[in-house]
């Protein structure tokens, strides 16, 4: 496993970003896309349909995706996960505190409430009481995979050897991390 200060050579070029939600893999996929110069794919967006819906071509546009030359998007919806690891040749691993995970999710969850932001396809967040009503809150679900993902990416190490993992476990080494590559590519 790598960590903020290894140099990958070559740079990478097709990226998943991987993380418990809150932790800032959108943010941070974004970043790692303008820097490597390869699109950025929002998996949310291709799952989702109207009214919290599975969108029935999800899987078949996440293979046309990944066929691509370079790419970034977010490791997560287990009915791609093979695919996305398979071709990827670059995983950053957002393994923050608990703490900031969970801060970072309320206040994105409390803001996009009161907002209504619209997210995807026309879905807004949940009433903010179900929380207490509803297991998959996104909050509930937050807390409750936590661990499942320090599980999860450790194995790829055995399971998917080409590809590099690099674990960064603070917002300095991932500010390092995607400087370095932002560094390479100018």
């Amino acid at each position: 496993m790598l960590d903020a200060e290894d140099v990958l050579d070559p740079p990478p070029r097709r990226v998943l970003v991987a993380g418990t939600a809150g932790v800032g893999k959108t943010t941070t996929a974004r970043r790692i896309a303008r820097a490597i110069g390869a699109p950025h794919t929002k998996l949310d967006g291709m799952y989702h349909g109207p009214g919290w819906t599975v969108l029935p071509d999800f899987e078949a546009r996440v293979d046309e995706m990944t066929a691509t030359p370079s790419w970034v998007c977010e490791w997560q919806y287990r009915g791609v996960r093979h695919l996305l690891v398979e071709r990827a040749d670059t995983l950053v691993w957002l393994d923050l505190p608990r703490s900031v995970a969970f801060l970072r999710l309320l206040r994105r969850t409390v803001r996009r409430r009161l907002h209504r932001t619209e997210l995807w396809n026309g879905n807004v967040e949940p009433p903010l009481w179900t929380f207490f009503t509803r297991k998959e809150h996104i909050l509930r679900w937050g807390i409750a995979k936590r661990n499942e993902m320090r599980e999860r990416v450790p194995s790829l190490a055995d399971d998917a050897p080409h590809l590099r993992i690099v674990r960064l476990r603070s917002q300095r080494e991932v500010e390092r991390f995607v400087g370095q590559l932002s560094t390479r590519t100018e």
